[in-house]
């Protein structure tokens, strides 16, 4: 198969990386530097043992980024079925040969990383959607029919990781996928409809939880009826949260983290720990780095001149503001604990090399944003 995908020749290497926005890497290294920062003090001011290995992962994972950045968008438009697949194939292994952390079977021992497949997944279903909207004509879009296998796409992994299980992340892909969907141009009816069918099965989704999911999603509502067990996780962030004040403590100064009363205080709840030491202004310090990356994004997604350039870029925009907004939400008792990471800044391998892999798409698109790819493919 050869793909005609552009409409003129492309950008040469050094136009590429002229092109690449810097102050954006420059932003995402700043966000990781903070995560580094808050590894090391919740190590008790040691590189050992989260903070050096999150610093030579995210070195990789901006290389990576790079790479991706400068690489040819066809290239991605190719591929985005074959790692789409490779993704789903990686989600049924979990099942069989996975490894159980925290009470969930969600990663496979390579040797040298635990790889977590469900975190690819998260870039390789928007890959796999931009390509499948890119090839389809607006008028294509609001045939339902039209829609039965990208909708297939999108209910395939998301069956595999709730059977992990992993409702966070089975919840992200979905609302992501939704808002590709809503952007390729599917009619609002069509997500009425499939709003009112959800809201139906609310009650026999409720009984195929697992005992613990529904012990959270109770925890939520009233966190004080099991303050020592299920409640313990929520009511600790919250003490942590509301102790940091204006200012925070100080550095390395925390005393629910260091104590260890914060519950997994390098990963799920590492914001909580951020907001202790360094207080409101802190915080706000940190939302803003990552509204400063959302804006680049979506600004890269709109100035794509392609469909599939601006699918891709608003689909890794969707996912990173989800990572964002569901990890705060959750650490302020806003939503149920689902144990999602706080991007670039939580431990963690597979997230972050995905994350950034994402965003060197995201780069890409915006090399290339100036050119057109067809929808269609001639084999020969």
């Amino acid at each position: 198969m050869r793909w005609h995908a552009f409409e003129q020749p492309g950008p040469t290497l050094n136009d590429k990386v002229f092109r690449i926005r810097w102050l954006m890497v420059l932003v995402l290294c700043a966000i990781a530097g903070v995560g580094i920062a808050m590894l090391y003090s919740a190590a008790g001011g040691k590189m050992e043992p989260w903070a050096i290995r999150q610093l030579l992962r995210f070195l990789v994972a901006l290389g990576i980024l790079l790479l991706v950045a400068v690489s040819d968008i066809r290239l991605w438009l190719r591929l985005a079925y074959p790692i789409y697949l490779a993704s789903l194939v990686l989600l049924v292994v979990v099942d069989f040969a996975g490894i159980i952390g925290m009470g969930a079977q969600r990663w496979i021992d390579l040797g040298f990383i635990s790889l977590q497949p469900s975190e690819v997944m998260k870039i390789a279903l928007v890959l796999a959607l931009a390509r499948y909207f890119h090839a389809m004509a607006s008028e294509d879009v609001a045939r339902p029919w039209r829609l039965v296998l990208p909708v297939l796409m999108v209910l395939a992994p998301v069956g595999l990781v709730l059977k992990q299980p992993d409702l966070g992340t089975a919840m992200m892909l979905l609302i992501g996928a939704a808002a590709m969907f809503f952007a390729a141009g599917v009619r609002l009816w069509m997500f009425i409809a499939v709003g009112l069918a959800g809201l139906a099965t609310l009650p026999l989704a409720w009984q195929t939880l697992h005992d613990y999911q529904r012990k959270r999603v109770l925890t939520f509502l009233d966190p004080e009826t099991d303050p020592l067990g299920s409640g313990y996780h929520i009511l600790q962030s919250k003490i942590a949260l509301g102790s940091g004040g204006l200012f925070g403590k100080g550095y390395l100064q925390g005393t629910q983290s260091h104590l260890n009363f914060l519950p997994e205080k390098q990963t799920d709840f590492i914001f909580t720990m951020l907001a202790e030491e360094f207080g409101l202004v802190g915080s706000l310090g940190m939302l803003t780095l990552y509204a400063i990356v959302l804006a680049y994004c979506l600004a890269i997604s709109i100035s794509a001149r392609s469909q599939f350039g601006r699918l891709l870029a608003l689909g890794i925009t969707c996912t990173f503001f989800l990572y964002v907004f569901i990890n705060m939400a959750m650490v302020m008792g806003m939503i149920p604990v689902v144990g999602i990471p706080l991007p670039l800044v939580s431990y963690g391998g597979t997230a972050i090399v995905s994350l950034m892999l994402g965003f060197g798409l995201v780069m890409c698109v915006y090399v290339h944003r100036d050119v057109m790819i067809s929808r269609h493919a001639t084999g020969e």
